[in-house]
């Protein structure tokens, strides 16, 4: 499946949040959330809509009057998807890199830590305590 663009992001984002909604739904929800000089045209809206649907990112439900479109892509595989994609080209195959990078260039809370040290105790103790 090709990588959504962040417009595309946007409305997969809502769509995981909200669920199946209509063009209009989508595009009324977006501009509630938008700063009046970047809101866009309806038609904008159904045009990336449609687009996605052509990639596959989408799925339409076409038996009633409004046209309802939901993700064809839950979170947990989309995330997946694109990390996997940045790890490969950002990283040439490199998780570490990437996770050096992510806490060297963002600023991480202590329960952040915290729970990072937690999760690599956990992958330690499966693998073993193999490093």
């Amino acid at each position: 499946m090709k990588q959504p663009t962040p417009a595309e992001m946007a409305i997969l984002n809502l769509l995981w949040k909200m669920g199946p909604l209509t063009v209009r739904q989508v595009h009324e929800a977006q501009n509630r959330h938008l700063e009046p000089n970047r809101q866009t045209g309806y038609t904008t809206t159904l045009k990336i809509m449609q687009i996605m649907h052509e990639k596959g990112l989408l799925k339409r439900d076409t038996s009633g009057r409004s046209h309802i479109y939901q993700s064809n892509w839950d979170v947990a595989e989309a995330r997946s998807s694109m990390l996997n994609d940045l790890i490969d080209t950002a990283f040439q195959g490199s998780s570490f890199g990437l996770i050096m990078q992510a806490l060297g260039d963002h600023q991480t809370s202590s329960e952040e830590l915290e729970k990072i040290k937690s999760f690599l105790a956990d992958m330690e103790s499966k693998n073993g305590g193999v490093s």
